[in-house]
């Protein structure tokens, strides 16, 4: 993978960047994430937020807390309702993305499903991957 990310949202408004290669991809399936992508999961991929820019457009935000009790930031656009970011303020530093707002989605590759006690039994994951009851710090 490339040193340089871009994405945005289906509208075209929101537009990202990040340079450099993802930290983290993963899927999240704790009830706040199903809530706030309408599926299974939140596939998620982590940035450094030093290492983010917004190239175009603003984001509206939502906050709510987490099955862990974490303050949990969702950006989308005001226009399209894409959702884009996701930040935790427990976290200071760091941004997840949506997969799919990626320009190339196909650059996803998750490493693991954390919070698998709340995944719903139609929600077929991976064997491949290594699960988690709640978070990966178990």
């Amino acid at each position: 993978m490339g040193d340089l990310i871009t994405g945005g949202c289906a509208c075209g408004i929101i537009r990202y960047r990040f340079d450099h290669s993802p930290r983290y991809m993963g899927n999240c399936h704790c009830r706040d994430c199903q809530r706030a992508t309408g599926s299974a999961y939140f596939p998620g991929v982590l940035f450094l937020e030093k290492e983010f820019s917004l190239l175009r457009g603003e984001p509206k935000w939502y906050e709510s807390k987490s099955d862990a009790g974490n303050t949990m930031r969702r950006g989308f656009c005001p226009d399209c309702g894409s959702p884009l970011f996701l930040m935790i303020a427990e976290r200071d530093g760091i941004r997840l993305v949506y997969a799919s707002s990626l320009d190339d989605p196909s650059l996803y590759k998750p490493i693991r499903d954390i919070f698998v006690s709340s995944a719903h039994s139609w929600d077929l994951m991976s064997p491949d991957l290594p699960k988690y009851e709640r978070g990966a710090e178990e």
